[in-house]
């Protein structure tokens, strides 16, 4: 029961959540991946590791794509912080990831690097921001509204 002062709960299925986090984790992954065979292979830009590393690098290429899933599983744990306890829950998620990925641009042009690869890396970054936040933005709504439709009205304690 709540009374007055104590505002419900926003509803939200949190396994369709996690589920899409998890999702959204393995896309930014494949686009880390992509993208770095891309401007190493088709455009031979080095990307975070030497030329002589190949199309498909080393180490990090696959770190930079488990950090890309990290990153993706975070902005999912963000969401879900800010359904439960924020107004207008999607429109601040909307506004942090943008500023991340606003920051995830232009932080390549700051260390002493080939343009090309400043320009490949920056890229990158902004096409992973670009569809984390989109899609972790898609589950949101879709999360809320299954709970909405199920009727889930948790109520704070």
């Amino acid at each position: 029961m709540t009374d007055a002062t104590t505002p419900p709960r926003r509803p939200v299925d949190a396994a369709r959540l996690w589920s899409g986090g998890g999702a959204t984790a393995l896309v930014a992954a494949l686009i880390a991946v992509a993208g770095i065979v891309i401007a190493r292979g088709v455009f031979d830009v080095p990307v975070l590791a030497p030329e002589g590393d190949g199309a498909w690098g080393d180490a990090n290429t696959w770190w930079y794509a488990a950090a890309a899933a990290c990153v993706a599983l975070l902005a999912t744990a963000l969401v879900h912080a800010l359904i439960v306890s924020t107004p207008q829950p999607l429109r601040f998620f909307s506004w942090v990831i943008g500023l991340a990925t606003v920051i995830a641009g232009v932080a390549p042009f700051v260390p002493d690097a080939q343009l090309s690869a400043k320009v490949a890396t920056s890229v990158i970054n902004v096409v992973l921001g670009i569809a984390i936040g989109t899609l972790v933005t898609s589950v949101a709504r879709s999360a809320m509204r299954a709970a909405r439709r199920r009727g889930d009205t948790q109520q704070r304690p």
